[in-house]
């Protein structure tokens, strides 16, 4: 049996405010070599009948549903899992992507073996689709040497307002991703997860604005604010605060990163420049909390933001 060069995995819960949209602009790629993977977390609004709806029209989906709550971290491995494609992409419920995202990424990504992930720069929508802010990608993941694109995913994202990077969601080679630990549900286990894969190679950046991540306040990171509702959301087996206190969650978190430079396939003089940076960042972490230390300010207009139009680049948003 002949699979599709790619599989894009679309977990979901309790979406159904946006997931429409969501679909519409990802069957509506130029790349159509792809199957999708579409799964709902026991979710308890219309958001099963908008998958099954859409798996009746389109014969690139697979349809599943969780019969309880698994929690985000285990539900995004499900997907992947269910996955048969060279190449792995995450989609989400709430965003939107350009028509030639998936068509530039595996373009760049098939002209560049060394890479293992390729995506677009990132603008925030809100949730009545206004762009409000458009990036530039600011890390170094590009670099040839494992140390430096560790150094800078630690220490060149920390930037305020609604988007940072958001490699998570770009194209990967899912043998890659069969190597690496499964994303855990520690504090910002999402990070460690993406530390890792770039240990395994450099990210490429399509130098366009393609993708379109909406922030509301029903998405996770505005849900769930805290260590700890962040984690139980992650997993709900981190509910209890007793086994499971924040400071445990955040111990996690920094040990997470010595974790998957060890797993690593690099050569020992990386390992100790990655650990050297690690434990920078963790120097700088603490420094910046002293009284009188910078803090970052809020960005509420950064990029291309006038220029972008949602009804020119994605699907289904014509006339919008």
């Amino acid at each position: 049996m002949t699979h599709p060069r790619l599989s894009i995995g679309l977990p979901v819960y309790n979406g159904e405010e946006y997931l429409a949209q969501s679909l519409d602009a990802v069957l509506g790629q130029t790349y159509t070599d792809f199957e999708l993977i579409l799964s709902s977390n026991a979710s308890t609004d219309g958001t099963d009948d908008i998958c099954r709806d859409y798996a009746a029209r389109d014969e690139r989906i697979t349809f599943y549903r969780q019969e309880r709550n698994v929690g985000a971290a285990p539900h995004h491995d499900f997907v992947f899992r269910k996955s048969h494609g060279e190449y792995f992409k995450w989609a989400s419920g709430d965003d939107l992507w350009g028509r030639e995202l998936v068509a530039r990424c595996v373009e760049m990504l098939d002209a560049h073996p060394d890479a293992v992930l390729t995506h677009s720069y990132t603008a925030a929508i809100d949730g009545t689709d206004n762009v409000i802010q458009a990036l530039e990608y600011p890390l170094h993941t590009d670099a040839l040497e494992a140390p430096e694109r560790l150094r800078s995913m630690l220490r060149d994202g920390d930037l305020p307002g609604a988007i940072q990077a958001d490699d998570f969601y770009g194209v990967m080679r899912a043998d890659v991703l069969r190597k690496v630990k499964p994303h855990d549900s520690f504090y910002h286990a999402d990070q460690v997860f993406m530390a890792e894969v770039a240990l395994h190679g450099r990210f490429l950046q399509v130098p366009e604005w393609l993708y379109f991540r909406r922030h509301h306040e029903g998405r996770a990171l505005q849900a769930n604010p805290t260590i700890s509702s962040w984690s139980r959301n992650l997993d709900p087996k981190r509910a209890n605060k007793l086994v499971h206190p924040p400071v445990r969650l955040v111990a996690e978190y920094i040990g997470g990163y010595f974790a998957a430079v060890r797993r690593s396939p690099l050569s020992a003089a990386d390992k100790r420049a990655c650990n050297r940076h690690i434990r920078q960042w963790l120097t700088s972490r603490v420094t910046r909390r002293l009284p009188g230390a910078e803090r970052p300010q809020p960005i509420t207009y950064f990029g291309a933001v006038d220029k972008l139009s949602l009804g020119a680049l994605v699907a289904g948003q014509e006339g919008r």
